[in-house]
């Protein structure tokens, strides 16, 4: 395929979380304060004898309220003061994982079923290449509207021969009713069918270079060797989607 041939350059390679202390440091108790000595008891003086000839008894002082010697009672402690708790911190909710993107099939085997299409053969440049693609699927579509006719897959194209100015191709669309009153190039035929190596291109049609670039390579690693036709499976409709965001299954049937 002289398009695959046409790239061979080289492909591009490819919270600490803060420690909240529970409680805050906690307070040194206080030491309890020493036992006071106990009071002495004061010694009452024994009155002074009376110098008075037959001195009338002197009643004996009442006894004071002296507490007897011994320990004083400890004060009592003060409680100590329970620090509060810190506020709990907020919980950040937890970040749930990025969607993984299962990566596109490259180079994968894949058996063509053949399904019943109408055809629009036509011949392009490579400068001018996306632009005739997509008025061969409008002139397609612009039929089976006309007569009330859906489609039954996704828009093909089959390149059936390559050189360096351009190529000649058959635009395809899978249908499952047969309309009628074709152009004079346009037929109802057959996918293609058999063996085939699948691979994704996503992007533009014009940065497709680099796609097929990468599937020479690898069937230059792998010694597979390909039939002089591939396949473009536009999964996104071509006439809807802007040309940057196109997902295109290309399919290379293997001799």
């Amino acid at each position: 395929m002289n398009r695959i041939s046409r790239f061979r350059s080289a492909m591009a390679a490819l919270v600490p979380m803060v420690a909240i202390a529970v409680g805050g440091p906690a307070l040194a108790q206080s030491p309890a304060p020493a036992a006071s000595p106990a009071a002495s008891p004061s010694a009452a003086p024994a009155p002074a004898a009376s110098a008075s000839p037959a001195p009338a008894e002197t009643p004996s002082p009442a006894a004071s309220a002296i507490p007897a010697p011994g320990t004083s009672p400890a004060p009592v402690a003060s409680p100590s003061v329970v620090p509060s708790p810190p506020p709990a911190a907020a919980q950040t909710p937890a970040t749930p994982p990025a969607a993984v993107q299962t990566a596109d099939p490259f180079g994968e085997q894949f058996t063509l079923e053949p399904r019943k299409v109408v055809v629009m053969k036509g011949t392009a440049n490579w400068d001018s290449a996306f632009d005739t693609l997509i008025d061969s699927f409008k002139a397609l579509n612009a039929l089976l509207d006309k007569q009330g006719i859906k489609a039954a897959g996704n828009s093909m194209i089959v390149y059936t021969s390559t050189d360096d100015s351009g190529f000649t191709f058959l635009a395809e669309i899978p249908v499952d009713q047969e309309p009628k009153n074709l152009t004079k190039d346009m037929s109802i035929g057959k996918s293609p069918e058999g063996k085939a190596l699948k691979f994704v291109h996503r992007g533009s049609y014009d940065n497709m270079d680099n796609t097929y670039e990468a599937i020479t390579n690898h069937l230059d690693d792998k010694k597979l060797e390909a039939k002089d036709t591939f396949v473009e499976e536009y999964i996104t409709d071509p006439l809807k989607t802007a040309e940057d965001k196109l997902v295109i299954n290309v399919y290379v049937p293997l001799k």
